[in-house]
């Protein structure tokens, strides 16, 4: 049955007037009335007699008017499922990182996330690029922000931005005046490396002449390095985006020779329509 027709006949009923639903409808009565004189003739009976000059549905046409709502209560039903994934989304967004993002990063692109979609499920998981990209192979999370990539199979991998590392010094140290910090520089530092088997470990000794360096200390995340730093337990070289949202005090961040290369990547799996909400969240983590 035509969708217009339906609309008519529903029109009628609810305002027992042709003048008025045409009114409603934006149409005219010789349209209106043409409608039902149409829908008769597809449902084989009268929906509408004159009594007394007023115009009376027939039993027919009250029930079949039960259906018509039942269908339109649907159709409502529908509408409000739409809205809600449009304005909350749907299901909850499941988003892995390493570390060193979800600690710099994840806030500010979690605040931005917010003024969008408040009422959004998110649900936050942290661990090695490794483990982040086996998860969102897997779909255990929608997401992955890493700073590495592996031959993890399933992925599909997009670099979110790059920048060189910077030297991290205590306030009051030898080079804390410098313009720039090159590797030499470094010769006989203590020097607070992340923990063996992360990748950018090796990337930043790569930098390095082998044994140059006091290898003394390390640890696992660069927001505790930062920290060392600070009360003078060594010096590092860092990712950029960690230390500037971090903003801690007691650190000079200083630009370092040669270059090192901090990546970012964005993992989704293969073959995976992203949702809103996904698009949504990557909108957010541009520009950081």
């Amino acid at each position: 049955m035509r969708w217009k027709l339906i609309e008519t006949f529903r029109a009628v009923m609810l305002t027992r007037s042709m003048t008025v639903a045409a009114h409603d409808l934006h149409t005219s009565q010789p349209n209106v009335s043409r409608a039902i004189g149409q829908l008769e003739a597809m449902v084989g009976f009268p929906l509408f007699v004159r009594l007394g000059g007023r115009l009376t549905p027939t039993p027919e046409a009250e029930a079949f008017f039960q259906s018509v709502q039942r269908w339109f209560l649907g159709m409502e039903v529908l509408a409000d499922s739409a809205k809600q994934i449009r304005e909350v989304g749907s299901g909850t967004l499941r988003i892995g990182a390493v570390a060193s993002l979800a600690m710099s990063v994840m806030p500010e692109a979690m605040h931005a996330f917010r003024l969008r979609y408040p009422d959004a499920s998110v649900s936050i998981h942290t661990g090695d690029s490794a483990t982040v990209a086996k998860w969102t192979a897997n779909r255990y999370v929608d997401l992955g922000l890493v700073t590495n990539l592996d031959d993890t199979p399933g992925l599909q991998s997009t670099l979110w931005a790059e920048e060189n590392g910077v030297c991290i010094v205590p306030e009051g140290h030898r080079l804390a005046g410098r313009a720039v910090v090159r590797s030499a520089d470094l010769d006989d530092e203590t020097f607070i490396s992340l923990t063996q088997g992360d990748g950018t470990r090796a990337v930043v000794d790569a930098a390095f002449v082998p044994d140059r360096r006091r290898l003394t200390l390390d640890a696992p995340y660069s927001a505790v390095i930062c920290r060392m730093v600070s009360l003078g337990l060594g010096v590092s070289v860092l990712n950029p985006l960690v230390v500037r949202h971090l903003d801690l005090a007691g650190i000079q961040v200083l630009p370092f020779e040669p270059r090192v290369n901090f990546a970012r990547y964005i993992l989704m799996a293969q073959q995976q329509a992203p949702s809103v909400l996904m698009r949504v969240f990557v909108e957010c983590l541009d520009g950081m």
